[in-house]
Order: C-alpha cells, then structure tokens, then sequence
C-alpha cells in the first residue's frame, strides 16, 4: 500500500515540478544552467531518481521512507504554491 502511496505522490511532485518549470516565473529563469539543461528535463530525471529511491527503500521495508517522501513532496507543495501563486 506504501508503494501505491508513494506513486501518487511522485505523479503529484511531477506535475508540480513541470507546472512551476512551465510558469514563466523570473526564479526559474535565474536558476542554474544545469536546471535549465534540456528543457528542464534534467529537473524532473532528479525527480523520477528521488521517487525510484524511496520506493526501493520501502519495498525493502524501510517504512520511514515513506514518511521522508511524504514531507518532501508536502515541501514541494508548499514551494510550487508559493511560486504558482506570485508570493515568491
């Protein structure tokens, strides 16, 4: 169930991730040219890595993984909110 748990999370910091890289923000504009690297793509491989590895740990039964990947994806909530927004 963690594992189903935690794919719903990865869908939810994917769209996140591609809403904020296609917002037009000045932020995402000022970041690093290794962010901006092919169209941004490289931000969301980092993404997928970060989901596969938190979904390997689980299924090993390293449970607080899936707590770690629940606040992680509540930080990103947060920060594209802020960003989609106009706040930041």
């Amino acid at each position: 169930m963690a594992i189903l748990m935690l794919f719903a999370l990865g869908v939810a910091n994917f769209a996140m991730h591609k809403a904020v890289l296609e917002s037009g923000h000045p932020m995402v504009a000022r970041t690093s040219v290794w962010f901006r690297l092919m169209g941004g793509k490289l931000g969301l491989a980092v993404e997928f890595i970060v989901l596969l590895g938190a979904m390997l740990m689980v299924d090993s039964g390293m449970g607080g993984w899936a707590w770690a990947y629940l606040a992680y994806s509540l930080l990103n909530a947060l920060s594209a909110w802020l960003i989609l927004s106009g706040r930041v």
